[in-house]
């Protein structure tokens, strides 16, 4: 109970100071998002490019233990997880907020688990992270972005937006953990002391989530008497 009010406390404390405290709005913020979206970035501060596109990064993360994780749960993380897309970590917080400790996986992995569940989007996810990670630090302006951040709401929020979503990735780890078989503490702090990377990393390394088959159900003893 103490974590699902911690969860939704950071969510209304989130959603207050985006929407009260947050400096307004630019005149220029909707056609500098439509330029972010089209690819047209040329003018646009490197760092702000990076930024609006690991936006997009963060979901699939989420989406990669969001998925299976809800397997088990009564609330479709689906629906969150697809909404994060959209509006980050608004979506991502009351998902964990709503979800219940899940330490099992039941069934047989879909299509969509098995993509999910890959290394090797893991493996695209850490080139495209660290990609930007590397273009945005190395090619931007700072003194720009900093300005722009006490100025722009969009900024400001998208900002904040990747930190939160970066320090509540382990929220879902210790349980996915678990669900395959990993005991290992020291992984589990090493994923939650560093924010984003160790997230893709978690993602690169972590075992494939085993399935449940005919062979591995254990079979009922028959009780019948021989005639």
């Amino acid at each position: 109970m103490d974590r699902k009010i911690g969860f939704w406390l950071v969510w209304l404390a989130f959603v207050g100071y985006a929407f009260l405290l947050a400096p307004p709005d630019r005149p220029d913020t909707f056609e500098l998002i439509k330029h972010l979206s089209t690819g047209q970035i040329v003018g646009i501060n490197p760092l702000i490019v990076a930024l609006f596109n690991i936006m997009g990064v963060m979901p699939m993360l989420y989406s990669c233990l969001m998925f299976i994780d809800g397997r088990g749960q009564k609330i479709p993380a689906w629906l969150f997880a697809t909404a994060s897309f959209a509006v980050g970590a608004f979506a991502i917080v009351p998902y964990l907020a709503l979800r219940e400790p899940n330490r099992t996986f039941s069934g047989k992995k879909t299509w969509l688990l098995k993509l999910l569940d890959s290394r090797w989007l893991g493996l695209a996810l850490a080139i495209a992270a660290m990609g930007l990670l590397f273009y945005g630090i190395t090619q931007g302006d700072w003194t720009d972005f900093v300005q722009q951040w006490r100025s722009s709401r969009f900024i400001h929020v998208m900002s904040l937006d990747f930190c939160l979503l970066a320090v509540l990735f382990p929220a879902l780890v210790r349980d996915d953990m678990a669900r395959r078989g990993l005991t290992n503490d020291r992984l589990f702090w090493l994923v939650a002391l560093l924010p984003l990377l160790g997230a893709i990393g978690y993602l690169v390394l972590r075992p494939p989530l085993p399935e449940q088959t005919e062979s591995t159900v254990p079979s009922q003893p028959d009780y019948r008497t021989a005639p």
